[in-house]
């Protein structure tokens, strides 16, 4: 009887009681995440867990799917009726959420963990430039981790020998890039090796006493655990697991393939778009764009745009000669653009943005350029990290609009701002959501164009480049994921309606290879913002204002793009209330 009575009035709380209930279960859920993923904690500037790594154990993903499974039903037993609307969609995107982690564990994608473009062997090498080192307790964490990646690694292998048992594994030549970047690594002396990167130099509050004693003791570790960490790891990679690597490149060769692509689409985007849609889509796309560039090759004296994209692989005045001029341009872009944020935004980011080399082990497979998020908490600043490995093949005609699509006001001014909002809780903050981040990120390329940026035709076709690139993803995405294509027939797809270089192309293709669905979100989410914007232009007539919209993007942090449109359109619906409309 008394425990029926205790669950009758548990059922019922008042409005005030159930909304404490949702915001501890919320809070309980942050917190888990923070200490079963140190690594993450890490990188929203939470020093608690810099001491540790993340268990990759397969018995951690079955412990982490039980925690989700109960943690579903906790937060869906939380009555909203009478909540404010702002926790309403707290509770949405929670259960939204861990309903998707439960939904992806059976398709086992997790049994892929490394490919060329991330991985332990990747993440573990950037360390040092995620962790703060300010005091010698900063570098005993650090030396911490150190100790600990053989026993990471160990677990790693152990999922890819699952992969391996279940048919679960990237293709072969993806894998023997895997194989040569840790070996790249582990193969570096100590003193060269990017983990020696914070002993190179302290901070003057640390004693020469410690300064000692840290540096020999960070170069034994590397030398002694970290290195042959990734040795054994670089030879399993190459002898046992790359030959087994399969040789179809769609995930439909995979078990259940063709629902672990509607997945990964339907998550990535964050619509309910098929492949065929979005592969339709993209070829309409492709030839919408195609006649904006055809105007600016014939402005150059060209009949078509295969003749001037012709000019423009061959002339090279239109390359790089250098990497450090290739960060000079970043840092030119962005720096004209900090001036013009005001004309664009009333919200700005505070966080500070760095243009900086990307790392030297992973250029050789990575995109022109791309952005690490700041952490606020712990002051580490925002970076685009420009990539210099072979200049002179890289095309510098896209490079104005990938700086701003990488910085400002691109990802530094979306993960900034959002990271400092005051009113969302920090699970909304550092959420993933792909369609909007990068969908904001690709429609920033437009708004330098709205206020006065690629005067130059060559950067002006580069922007349209930017389009034509990203609308081509969706034709290729799709094309190897759901119809079966070939790597050939990606990248002559790519060579005969673009001008990229062959080096952004080929690694744009191997990209797509392993991220499923991931490149669909650039262009889906930018016209989503793009229509939502003449949406509320449309409404709203001269009282639209541009900067009031972008902070209403922006202000409601990483959200789906359905849940934005909804957002947006209360929020047009309650300009024109305050209007009197």
């Amino acid at each position: 009887m008394l425990a029926t009575t205790i669950t009758g009035s548990a059922a019922d709380p008042g409005v005030d009681a159930r909304r404490k209930q949702l915001n501890a279960v919320l809070e309980g859920e942050w917190e888990y995440a923070l200490r079963t993923h140190p690594e993450f904690a890490t990188y929203v500037g939470d020093s608690r867990y810099n001491d540790k790594l993340s268990d990759h154990s397969p018995q951690e993903v079955e412990r982490d799917l039980k925690h989700a499974q109960e943690a579903l039903k906790r937060i869906e037993a939380i009555d909203t009726v009478g909540f404010p609307e702002q926790e309403k969609l707290n509770k949405a995107l929670a259960v939204r959420g861990l309903r998707e982690q439960i939904e992806a564990v059976p398709l086992k994608e997790w049994e892929m963990p490394v490919n060329q473009m991330g991985g332990i062997h990747l993440e573990y090498a950037a360390m040092p430039s995620q962790l703060p080192f300010r005091t010698v307790k900063d570098y005993e964490d650090y030396l911490a981790r150190l100790r600990q990646m053989p026993r990471a690694f160990e677990q790693t292998v152990t999922v890819m020998r699952l992969g391996l048992k279940d048919r679960m594994v990237p293709p072969r030549y993806v894998l023997e890039k895997v194989a040569r970047q840790a070996e790249d690594i582990a193969d570096k002396p100590p003193e060269a090796s990017p983990f020696a990167k914070p002993v190179l130099k302290f901070p003057s509050g640390i004693s020469e006493a410690d300064q000692k004693r840290l540096h020999d003791a960070v170069l034994a570790a590397v030398k002694n655990e970290v290195g042959p960490a990734y040795s054994k790891f670089a030879k399993f990679v190459h002898a046992k697991y790359a030959p087994h690597g399969r040789t179809d490149y769609g995930v439909w060769a995979l078990p259940n393939g063709d629902a672990i692509y509607r997945f990964d689409v339907r998550q990535m985007t964050t619509t309910d778009l098929g492949p065929e849609e979005i592969h339709r889509l993209g070829l309409k796309q492709v030839e919408q764009i195609e006649a904006e560039m055809l105007k600016i090759a014939r402005q150059q004296g060209f009949s078509d745009l295969k003749s001037f994209n012709q000019h423009i692989r061959t002339d090279r005045k239109l390359y790089a000669t250098s990497g450090q001029q290739l960060l000079d341009l970043y840092q030119h872009y962005t720096d004209q653009m900090y001036a013009k944020l005001p004309q664009l935004f009333g919200h700005l980011p505070q966080n500070k943005l760095e243009v900086v080399p990307m790392e030297a082990y992973r250029a050789p497979d990575a995109v022109p350029a791309d952005y690490s998020p700041g952490a606020p908490k712990s002051g580490r600043p925002g970076r685009i990290n420009v990539n210099e490995y072979a200049p002179e093949k890289r095309l510098l005609l896209n490079a104005e609009a990938i700086a701003y699509h990488e910085g400002i006001p691109g990802h530094h001014l979306q993960f900034t701002i959002a990271a400092e909002l005051p009113e969302l809780p920090p699970f909304r903050k550092y959420a993933e959501f792909t369609g909007y981040s990068e969908g904001w990120a690709f429609y920033s390329e437009r708004l330098a164009k709205e206020v006065g940026f690629y005067q130059d035709p060559y950067s002006e076709y580069g922007r349209l480049g930017n389009e034509m690139w990203r609308a081509v993803r969706l034709v290729v995405d799709t094309g190897v994921h759901s119809k079966h294509w070939s790597r050939d027939q990606m990248l002559d797809f790519f060579r005969q309606h673009t001008a990229m270089d062959e080096q952004n192309i080929v690694t744009e293709v191997d990209r797509y290879i392993v991220w499923p669905g991931q490149s669909l979100a650039y262009k889906l989410g930018q016209m989503k913002i793009i229509e939502l914007r003449e949406r509320a232009r449309r409404r709203l007539g001269e009282r639209f204002d541009i900067r009031t919209f972008h902070d209403a993007v922006l202000d409601e942090g990483p959200v789906p793009l359905d849940v934005l449109e909804q957002r947006m359109d209360q929020w047009i619906a309650s300009q024109k209330t305050s209007a009197g409309q």
